[in-house]
């Protein structure tokens, strides 16, 4: 599937983050999993798509929120295409209930999912974090996403963001990139 060299994803756990290898061995949805390995310097989504010919709507980013309210802050992952941008500050932080959105840090998204910058996965993220989903991930037929690691990306049927248990499909959760 596009220049990518597809293998069953828990034939290859060598190419997955400990969580992601994980969360797959216990999956309970439908969908087979694929995993390609790719140059770890090309894993940012832009240089990925170039180099391997996948189209920019086929690429999912899950993306690290932090809520925060009262003194509180609870993580989330947004999962949107590569030609959108999810919007923290407005969808996004009125599903949260929160004052107050952003990206969480490099350092943090790193620690609490434990995967690599680059290669975070809505697969295998805490089981209390929510998976906002935009409905236009799901309305792709397959969609890369990371596996954890920078070294490999995830084929998914788009079906299974829907299916993961903290998951929730938003219409708006993302807007289109500006050009």
């Amino acid at each position: 599937m596009w220049g990518l060299t597809l293998e069953p994803a828990l034939d290859r756990t060598d190419l997955l983050a400990a969580p992601v290898a994980e969360a797959l061995r216990g999956w309970k949805g439908e969908g087979s999993f694929q995993v390609a390995e790719i140059d770890p310097e090309l894993a940012d989504t832009a240089a990925f798509c170039e180099r391997y010919g996948t189209p920019l709507e086929a690429s999912a980013n899950c993306v690290i929120i932090a809520a925060k309210r009262g003194g509180e802050v609870r993580l989330a992952a947004c999962v949107v295409l590569a030609t959108t941008r999810a919007d923290v500050n407005g969808v996004v932080r009125r599903r949260l209930d929160a004052r107050k959105a952003s990206f969480a840090s490099q350092d943090q998204a790193v620690a609490e999912t434990g995967m690599e910058y680059g290669g975070i996965t809505p697969f295998g993220l805490p089981p209390a974090w929510p998976v906002l989903v935009d409905a236009a991930v799901v309305e792709q037929p397959y969609v890369v996403v990371g596996s954890g690691v920078r070294r490999s990306k995830l084929v998914v049927p788009s079906a299974s963001l829907a299916e993961i248990a903290t998951g929730e499909v938003l219409p708006d959760l993302a807007r289109p990139v500006a050009s």
